[in-house]
């Protein structure tokens, strides 16, 4: 567990889990969702993943987790993004991870965040899981049109106040109430209101997302529970529909909450995880895909020098 600096001069709490007597079979890298955190929330995730073989690394978003900044405050999503973009790629690119396959998993907002990875570096990632991607947030979280008109034009002005109406997000994601006690009383876990500029942020970055959905090109696993009320199962399924990947796999779990990775009982977590480790295993083992991006970056790179 280590910090990095961002462009703007802040510090990110960065954290890894690999496996102790192994070569990882390939690297995943986590997104995290709104209000969350990596080291804490998401090391089950991460423990299930090294067991299975793989290597993971996880880092906070400014405003989240042990990274500097205002509680949960995103200014401006691209440069979130940016920070997620710059620091993965680093680690993608050391010597010793040069040739292993490079794998993103995001959770809700961080589906978002996933998306717009692979839509800066296209050809960069060999796949993604997204759970619960936020592409749209279900109706049953927003304001009316009204209330989100107003706080638009608000948000320019005072954008780090907390004034937005809205749902318990914990009550209504997970499952589980020993859970939502965990994540009550984690103190890197924000429970505050959304704010103004936050709240502007994710609905432009997932509003934008819903209009491109055709963009998406790399292979990915998409998962959504039947009985989610924060993110919007059917754009999953458009999402599955529509983008141009020719690798793509869509499952809708039938009585399952927003958070399936640990939020749920934990027969339906066993579920979830052999459908997303069956996927990960399967394209580990079929593809050179780091490696063959790897050639194709060092032919081009020759094809600039000649």
């Amino acid at each position: 567990m280590s910090f990095i600096k961002n462009t703007r001069g802040m510090k990110l709490f960065t954290c890894k889990w690999l496996p102790a007597s192994q070569e990882p079979k390939a690297l995943i890298f986590i997104c995290h969702g709104y209000a969350m955190e990596c080291s804490i929330t998401m090391n089950s995730t991460a423990r299930r993943l090294v067991k299975a073989g793989f290597g993971v690394y996880g880092m906070d978003y400014e405003g989240h987790g042990k990274s500097d900044g205002l509680g949960a405050y995103i200014p401006n999503f691209d440069h979130l993004v940016d920070d997620v973009s710059a620091h993965y790629t680093s680690i993608c690119e050391r010597e010793e991870n040069k040739g292993k396959m490079r794998f993103l998993l995001g959770e809700s907002m961080g589906g978002a965040v996933l998306l717009l990875l692979h839509r800066k570096k296209p050809e960069f990632w060999d796949g993604a899981v997204l759970v619960a991607p936020m592409c749209k947030i279900a109706e049953e979280m927003k304001p009316s049109p009204l209330v989100i008109s107003i706080l638009s034009k608000l948000s320019g002005v005072i954008p780090t106040w907390k004034i937005i109406p809205g749902q318990d997000i914990i009550e209504t994601a997970f499952k589980q109430p020993e859970i939502r006690k965990q994540v009550r009383e984690n103190l890197y876990c924000y429970k505050g209101r959304p704010r103004l500029k936050t709240a502007y942020e994710l609905l432009r970055v997932s509003t934008d997302l819903e209009k491109r959905l055709n963009e998406v090109s790399l292979p990915f696993l998409v998962l959504h529970g039947e009985d989610d009320k924060v993110t919007d199962k059917a754009v999953s399924r458009e999402l599955y529909e529509t983008a141009s990947s020719s690798d793509k796999t869509f499952k809708l779990y039938p009585g399952m909450w927003h958070g399936l990775l640990y939020g749920e009982t934990p027969e339906n977590i066993e579920i979830v995880f052999a459908d997303i480790i069956g996927w990960l295993d399967k394209r580990a083992s079929d593809g050179h895909g780091g490696f063959e991006s790897e050639l194709k970056r060092e032919n081009d790179a020759f094809q600039l020098k000649e």
